[in-house]
């Protein structure tokens, strides 16, 4: 025998595994023979080991015996706090060996996985559908039979998953126990924690196999991605028009409702939009902080200059999927839409006649008014002389 090989003299005569310790035999005939020889004396539930049913038992007595020596937090099992540990410490031991994307714990590795091979394993036995996770499949049921059988002590209000609710529940009681171990700030879920490491790291795990670009967040290039295909999905039930994003749906309705929910706590002036007002304060403070670092000009919020740089580089990332045309604004893409679509959604509420922009509908406007707000400084200054001799 070589040096350093253990040697295993335990053998299952049932199947002719070997191993080294007999107690480990022991477990592995009970699991074989389906034998639970050890019983829950409050719910009757059976067990194949001694050390199994000890740990069920704390589901009815609520011991925690397994306490975090950083915040006091317990469990009744031993991993549990392990797992538990790494929210405080950010360690990730578990890679994925396609992306490099790491990982707390070995299960989320396994499920994450699943991207990339397009595994769903847990299939939906009334409609058919399919999931990643089994936790998906079981919420995805409650669609069919509308159970909520999880309850909010506080608010009443009702969910179909247990971790929902303790989500939830974060809202009442201000629990952000997820912190950030580089600028200490909290979250009150994991997935929050992850997605505000990326401002430190700069990862950008989300590419776009169209044209390249990279993002932080699933979401943005979600959202992204409809600038190449042209889908708006999100419909005004007022006047139809449709939109990319759902922020830009709910912003839009308040041009119908009227309601301006962002005031100036200088002027008091409101707005519809929370960006309309940051702008806005900027007038009164004169601060224009974000800097064109090739011209050095200067603005007042962040997407100003951003459009602004585009002069520079010459980008154009808005694309019209009927021509090929590109455009350095997605406004200037909607505008230039209506030319292939022929929608004309601004109409005069006096004569009925439409047009594709407001600008238009505005000069079109001084026919019926008379108004003529355009003079030439010129012809002012000639007619002045004329007075004059």
């Amino acid at each position: 025998m070589l040096k350093g090989i253990e040697k295993s003299p335990f053998y299952c005569d049932i199947c002719g595994k070997s191993f080294s310790q007999k107690r480990n035999l022991n477990s592995h005939k009970c699991n074989r023979s389906e034998e639970k020889p050890y019983h829950c004396d409050t719910c009757g539930k059976s067990f194949s080991q001694n050390v199994y049913l000890t740990m069920h038992k704390r589901i009815h007595t609520g011991e925690k015996p397994h306490h975090c020596d950083i915040c006091g937090k317990s469990f009744s099992q031993k991993g549990n706090l392990t797992t538990h540990k790494r929210i405080h410490t950010g360690e990730k031991p578990y890679h994925c060996d396609i992306c490099g994307i790491s990982f707390s714990q070995n299960v989320f590795l396994t499920i994450h996985k699943r991207v990339h091979t397009g595994e769903k394993p847990y299939r939906c036995d009334i409609c058919g559908k399919s999931f990643f996770q089994n936790h998906h499949l079981t919420s995805h049921k409650y669609i069919h039979t509308g159970e909520k059988p999880n309850e909010c002590n506080i608010c009443g209000k009702s969910f179909s998953l247990m971790h929902l609710l303790t989500k939830h529940k974060r809202s009442h009681t201000g629990e952000k126990p997820y912190q950030c171990d580089i600028c200490v700030k909290s979250f009150s879920e994991s997935s929050n924690l992850t997605a505000h490491k990326r401002i430190h790291t700069g990862e950008k795990p989300y590419h776009c196999d169209i044209c390249g670009k990279s993002f932080s967040h699933s979401s943005d290039l979600t959202t992204h991605k409809r600038i190449h295909t042209g889908e708006e999905p999100y419909h005004c039930d007022i006047c139809g028009k449709s939109f990319s994003q759902k922020t830009n749906l709910t912003t839009h309705k308040r041009i119908h409702t009227g309601e301006k929910p962002y005031q100036c706590d200088i002027c008091g002036e409101s707005f519809s939009q929370n960006r309309n007002v940051m702008s806005h304060k900027f007038v009164h403070s004169g601060e224009k902080p974000n800097h064109c670092n090739i011209c050095g000009k200067s603005f007042s919020l962040k997407h100003c200059l951003t459009k602004h740089q585009r002069i520079h580089t010459g980008e154009r990332p808005y694309h019209c999927d009927i021509c090929g045309k590109s455009f350095s604004q997605s406004g200037n893409l909607t505008k230039h839409r209506r030319i292939h679509t022929g929608e004309k959604p601004f109409h005069c509420d006096i004569c009925d006649k439409s047009f594709s922009q407001s600008g238009n509908l505005t000069t079109h406007k001084c026919i019926h008014t008379g108004e003529k707000p355009y003079q030439c400084d010129v012809s002012v200054v000639n007619h002045s002389l004329e007075m004059k001799t």
